[in-house]
């Protein structure tokens, strides 16, 4: 009972969530319905088909009808769950990127892992008028500064603790170095949990207590990365105060971010210089900056490009920069077209298969319809039905299976398709659109395969048929 009721409020959120395509798709089904209707009306086809023996011979055969429904019900929910991935990649790289934003990178680096702004001219930055500049409070003081965080992405591996025989010892932590915390989260719309804080602008180091001369490097964690280390020590999440080693330092969490549906929820923060004295690299990877009101990103991101030339950049709005992203995610949507496609073949030949099965089954039957008057095409309208009520059902049932992956959590590997890119932590999206894809994808399944046995179930002549 509680599952049924998951489902039921699974697909009310959805269906609420499709908004206007959910009531173009009702009418459309409903106004193409109330047509054929109306046909089969003016040609005397409803009265005449033996629906009612269509409905009996499925109970009666029901084990016959629970595999044949089985068949489109693996195929849509596995079909639905598949999309579901790729509709929250998606939305992670639609939600990971702000509007008024612009990134710059080192000319001719596709991924921030790539880049390298050295110290020339770019660090003027700062200074142009196109810079958005707000009043940052910090240190008991409020400033007004430019909305330019300067950052150090890199990729650290980390060792798992107590590793299972056979499965891997290590996992791949993004690291991002910022030089000011409170400017870079507004710059990227980041605030932080309550009870946690930025690392210290300073240091960015924290003595540990009773370690002698040991430190702890102070860390901010995305929510996704906080549970995945959790999940380490036996705990939900990783909580302010607690720590963990990555690369050769012990880290001590300090902040959690409100990171959920952006990339940066895979990633923890420190103090860029910090984190590149331990990956003995100082340089910058990325400035991202804000750009002031009323004047378009684009424009900002051209003049950047063209402005700066020691070190040559590359400036690119956000938007464009994480859509570039959607490398991978193209992949995996040819991937599963083809997959699709195969598996539907299969369902096909599996529904022809059964169909014809049971045309052989009910000759008799079938022999008997014609002699008290049924014409040929009642005949084929009645078994092209019987397949299609059976794709309807199974791509029912499919759906609403498939509809429980709504909100569950995945990890995949986002890029470009030129090497780099991020690990990142996404939820799977099951919207509307999946919903009507995964029904009509049914149907269109039950029409292809119920046909021809349809079509070979009118060939047979009344006389035969009684033999």
């Amino acid at each position: 009972m509680k599952a049924l009721l998951l489902i039921l409020f699974k697909w009310l959120a959805i269906l609420v969530g499709g908004g206007v395509l959910l009531v173009v798709a009702v009418i459309l089904l409903i106004s193409a319905g109330l047509m054929v209707l109306m046909l089969l009306q003016a040609v005397g086809l409803v009265r005449r088909v033996p629906l009612g023996y269509n409905v009996r011979n499925l109970m009666v055969r029901w084990r016959t009808t629970l595999l044949t429904g089985l068949a489109f019900t693996l195929v849509v929910a596995l079909m639905t769950v598949m999309l579901a991935f790729v509709n929250g990649m998606y939305a992670l790289t639609k939600g990971s990127a702000v509007a008024g934003n612009v990134m710059v990178l080192a000319d001719g680096a596709t991924d921030e892992v790539f880049s390298d702004l050295g110290y020339g001219d770019i660090s003027t930055l700062e200074n142009k008028e196109y810079i958005k500049r707000a009043e940052v409070r910090q240190d008991n003081k409020t400033e007004v500064r430019p909305l330019v965080s300067w950052e150090l992405y890199q990729v650290v591996a980390q060792q798992l603790p107590n590793p299972q025989p056979g499965k891997r010892s290590s996992r791949f932590v993004q690291v991002r170095g910022i030089e000011d915390p409170v400017v870079a989260g507004m710059v990227h719309e980041l605030p932080l949990h309550e009870g946690g804080q930025w690392f210290d602008r300073g240091a960015g180091i924290q003595a540990v207590p009773g370690g002698g001369n040991e430190q702890y490097v102070q860390g901010v964690l995305g929510e996704g990365l906080a549970r995945e280390l959790g999940r380490d020590v036996a705990k939900p999440s990783l909580a302010v105060g607690d720590t963990f080693e990555l690369g050769p330092r012990k880290w001590v969490v300090v902040g959690i971010m409100k990171s959920a549906g952006k990339t940066f929820d895979s990633e923890v923060w420190a103090k860029r210089e910090v984190v590149g004295a331990m990956l003995r690299k100082m340089t910058r990877s990325t400035a991202v900056i804000r750009v002031a009101d009323g004047l378009d990103p684009a424009q900002v991101a051209r003049e950047i490009t063209s402005d700066f030339k020691s070190p040559a950049v590359q400036a690119q709005t956000e938007t464009q920069y994480f859509e570039s992203l959607n490398g991978t995610n193209q992949t995996f949507l040819i991937a599963i077209i083809f997959v699709t496609v195969f598996m539907g073949v299969g369902g096909v030949f599996g529904v022809m298969n059964t169909m014809f099965a049971a045309i052989a089954q009910r000759t008799r039957d079938i022999g008997v319809m014609r002699i008290l008057g049924f014409a040929r095409w009642q005949i084929l309208v009645s078994f092209f039905l019987e397949s299609l009520l059976l794709a309807l059902i199974g791509g029912l049932v499919g759906c609403a299976l498939g509809s429980l992956a709504d909100g569950l959590s995945a990890t995949s590997q986002m890029s470009g398709g030129q090497g780099g890119g991020k690990s990142v932590m996404l939820k799977l999206v099951v919207d509307a659109r999946i919903l009507m894809v995964g029904l009509v994808f049914s149907v269109l399944m039950g029409c292809v395969g119920g046909l021809l046995p349809a079509l070979s179930a009118i060939r047979l002549k009344p006389l035969d048929a009684m033999h």
